[in-house]
């Protein structure tokens, strides 16, 4: 079972995302925008962090490039779950330290695979 951090500010993918992972034996928080992801990652070290890239205040991006700079989150996989499907917005995703990019929409049993690969488990 992993600790598991999702940001999104749609209240329904974030409720998607909860259900699925939860089913999958995780233990996930949920959290509206890239502030709050930061601040639930540094109060308790996750084992990933799902980040949507457009939300208000603390974009995604931001958010992964902030986890990435501190020693105490550098390390912890990153996952972008995001609408912005151009080849630009993928490469803007890994630079600022995303492990995996899924774009909107979404299978959630894709996630869970995509999720599991990263954590190292058997999906």
């Amino acid at each position: 079972m992993a600790r598991i951090v999702i940001a999104d500010d749609d209240a329904d993918i974030r409720e998607l995302v909860v259900f699925k992972l939860r089913h999958a034996g995780h233990e996930v928080l949920p959290v509206a925008d890239g502030t709050a992801a930061v601040e639930a990652c540094v109060a308790s070290v996750p084992d990933l962090v799902i980040l949507d890239v457009m939300m208000p205040g603390m974009s995604g991006l931001e958010a992964a490039r902030a986890l990435r700079g501190d020693p105490t989150t550098s390390a912890v996989p990153i996952i972008m779950l995001t609408a912005r499907a151009q080849e630009s917005d993928i490469e803007q995703g890994l630079e600022a330290g995303a492990d995996d990019y899924v774009v909107k929409p979404f299978s959630p049993r894709e996630l869970a695979q995509r999720v599991a690969a990263v954590l190292g488990e058997d999906s």
